[in-house]
């Protein structure tokens, strides 16, 4: 396998784990392979978040939204890496029961962009967006 492919495959690897932590309501695998200076623009308030303390904490209102395990997908990746420096694109979906035991959906944009510190790939900025209407 050449470095490319490598890249492109711990990329893969590294959205794959971060979206089933976040199915598993785990906060520590939702955060893991995130700078600790990361910076986030997120949907709902804050509009931004910097560090990972105030990462985790946009977690909570995702997490309390829904009752039980949220379905969590990510679809149409497109990945764009150099040697030190990649940007992924995603369309994303999340559903689950709400409190009221009524399915909830939500269809959102993701852009992730990503530095190799340390031969591995690390989040230093998310970006969640929804079309406006």
């Amino acid at each position: 396998m050449n470095p490319e492919d490598t890249d492109y495959a711990e990329i893969r690897q590294l959205l794959a784990d971060w979206s089933a932590a976040v199915r598993r309501k785990d906060y520590d695998g939702v955060l893991q392979n995130h700078s600790p200076d990361m910076l986030m623009f997120d949907v709902p308030p804050p509009f931004q978040s910097e560090g990972i303390a105030a990462y985790r904490k946009t977690w909570d209102l995702f997490f309390g939204w829904l009752e039980g395990p949220p379905k969590f997908e990510l679809s149409d990746v497109r990945i764009t890496a150099g040697q030190e420096v990649a940007f992924v694109t995603a369309r994303g979906r999340c559903f689950g029961p709400n409190e009221r035991g009524i399915a909830q959906e939500l269809d959102f944009r993701l852009t992730v962009g990503l530095r190799k510190s340390d031969g591995h790939w690390v989040i230093e900025h998310e970006h969640h967006s929804v079309p406006a209407t």
